[in-house]
C-alpha cells in the first residue's frame, strides 16, 4: 500500500450544506411566488435539479439552460406561470439564487477538518463539478477557501468527475501519485467510483444518514488505514 499523503474533497454534500442551503433558499423562492413549499413541492424541485444538473455534466444542455428547464419542469404544475423568453427565465432564476446564496453554510466541522490534515502534514485538495464563479463563491463565503492547498472546479478545467482525468489533475496539483491521495465526497459514481478508476482510495459519506454527527472519525480512521504521512 503506498503512503497516503494527500485528501481531496467533493464540495456539495460532503463539505458544504448544499441540501440545506437549497432547502432554505427554495423556501423563500417559492413563497416569494405565493407557492407554499410543500413536501412534494420541494421533492419535485430536487428532482427536477438532480435530472437537469446530469443532463449538464453529460455535455447534453448548458448550464443556464439546466437552470430554465428546472423552473419550466416545476412550477408551471404548481400553478407558476413562467416568462416565454429566456432573459425572463434567468431573472427568474437569479430570485431563487439570491435566496439559495442567502442560506449557505458549510458543515460545522468542515472547516476544522481540512485544517487539521494540514497541519498534520497532508495536502489537502479539492475537486468539484460546477460553475467556477458560483463554487469560488461558496469557499469565500463559508470561509472554506484558504484551507486548501489547491481547488479544482470542472467548468473551469474542461473535465469533470467521475472522469479519471479530473482526480489525476487534482493529484498533479496536489504533487503527489494518485494512489498517494484518499478523495472523499458523498456520490458513489462520481466521487467513489471515479476515484478508485483512478487509483486513488474514495471514501464514501453521507451527511444526511450516516454521518450526520461529523466526518472527521471516517475521514481519519481511512488515513489511519494507511501509513503516517511523511514529515
Amino acid at each position: 500500500m503506498r503512503t497516503l499523503r494527500a485528501v481531496g474533497f467533493d464540495l456539495d454534500g460532503t463539505l458544504f450544506d448544499h441540501r440545506g442551503s437549497a432547502r432554505d433558499g427554495v423556501h423563500h423562492f417559492l413563497r416569494s411566488l405565493g407557492v407554499e413549499p410543500s413536501p412534494g413541492a420541494l421533492r419535485s424541485w430536487f428532482t427536477a435539479e438532480d435530472t437537469q444538473f446530469e443532463r449538464w455534466r453529460a455535455g447534453e444542455i448548458s448550464f443556464q439552460e439546466q437552470r430554465r428547464q428546472r423552473l419550466r419542469a416545476v412550477l408551471p404544475v404548481l400553478g407558476v406561470t413562467l416568462p416565454t423568453d429566456d432573459a425572463g427565465l434567468d431573472a427568474l432564476f437569479d430570485r431563487y439564487l439570491q435566496a439559495y446564496r442567502q442560506s449557505w453554510r458549510a458543515f460545522p466541522d468542515s472547516r476544522a477538518l481540512i485544517h487539521s490534515l494540514r497541519a498534520s502534514g497532508y495536502r489537502v485538495g479539492l475537486f468539484t463539478n460546477g460553475a467556477q464563479a458560483q463554487q469560488l463563491d461558496k469557499l469565500h463565503r463559508t470561509d472554506l477557501f484558504d484551507g486548501f492547498d489547491t481547488v479544482c472546479i470542472s467548468e473551469h478545467l474542461g473535465v469533470q468527475k467521475p472522469d479519471p482525468q479530473a482526480f489525476a489533475i487534482l493529484a498533479t496539483r496536489l504533487g503527489v501519485a494518485p494512489e498517494e491521495c484518499l478523495f472523499v465526497g458523498d456520490h458513489q459514481a462520481h466521487d467513489v467510483d471515479g476515484a478508485r478508476s483512478a487509483g486513488m482510495r474514495g471514501l464514501l459519506v453521507d451527511r444526511y444518514a450516516t454521518h450526520t454527527a461529523g466526518i472527521a472519525d471516517v475521514v481519519l480512521g481511512e488515513l489511519r488505514a494507511g501509513v503516517e504521512p511523511a514529515r
